[in-house]
């Protein structure tokens, strides 16, 4: 097994999992009770381009795809507790200005209690720009550990957004496809509100011990390690030794 390889995702785990314990859950007990705004903030960038699901059959199926690469980039901030959903949006880049748009639109909204983002470490969302107007705007910025896209709950989001208006569906221009994506963000309150209720609750999936391959070795000694005892769901189970069928 390489040297430090499996001991990096135990520190990332690690350090997930004491942020999301000492800092995101109680920011989000304090929201629950009306003393706190929390918004999980990031970026989605959707590019013109064949979006497939899934379909068995026993005839190939030919899917009609779109020209281009123009891409639709949604900065969205989505409040925990309300779903509410702010947007910045254009069909250039996200950058720095566009997160300070974003940070402005928070603000006049006139919250009168503090108010949290949650966000990533994307360089334009953690830079001096961004940070020192947010200290002006009395706005907080916590930002997760890296890899760990499971505590933004604005993930499941976008994925519901491809499901809904992307997946297997021809878009013959631009324009229909960013209408399509604009029209079912601008229902997150009325036609989608009971299924992103369920969606977006404040439930985190996370994994002690996420690599199977490194419970049991890698390459020469993947069949050679004796499965790991015990019947703690954390712990993933090793592969079994392949039956020799030449004895």
């Amino acid at each position: 097994m390489p040297q430090g390889w499996h001991d990096t995702g135990q520190g990332q785990r690690r350090s997930a999992r004491r942020l999301q314990k000492k800092q995101l859950e109680p920011r989000l007990e304090e929201a629950k009770a009306g003393q706190r705004v929390v918004f999980f903030v990031d970026a989605a960038h959707f590019v013109l381009a064949p979006y497939l699901g899934i379909l068995w059959c026993f005839v190939r199926q030919f899917v009609r795809a779109p020209a281009g690469r123009q891409r639709f980039n949604v900065l969205g901030a989505l409040n925990a507790i309300t779903h509410e959903l702010i947007l910045v949006t254009n069909d250039a880049y996200i950058n720095a200005d566009s997160v300070c748009e974003l940070l402005h639109l928070i603000a006049a909204r006139g919250l009168y209690i503090p108010v949290t983002l949650i966000l990533d470490n994307a360089r334009y969302q953690k830079c001096h720009l961004v940070i020192e107007l947010a200290k002006t705007l009395g706005i907080e910025l916590l930002y997760l550990p890296t890899y760990s896209p499971n505590l933004n709950i604005i993930e499941r989001l976008w994925r519901f957004v491809k499901k809904d208006c992307l997946n297997s569906t021809y878009y013959k221009d631009f324009t229909l496809f960013k209408s399509a994506i604009s029209a079912c963000l601008a229902q997150t309150q009325t036609k989608h509100k009971a299924a992103l209720d369920s969606l977006l609750a404040l439930n985190f999936q996370t994994f002690k011990k996420s690599r199977i391959l490194a419970q049991c070795g890698i390459f020469g000694s993947l069949w050679n390690e004796p499965p790991i005892s015990g019947s703690n769901h954390d712990e993933a189970p090793c592969l079994k030794r392949p039956r020799d069928r030449t004895r």
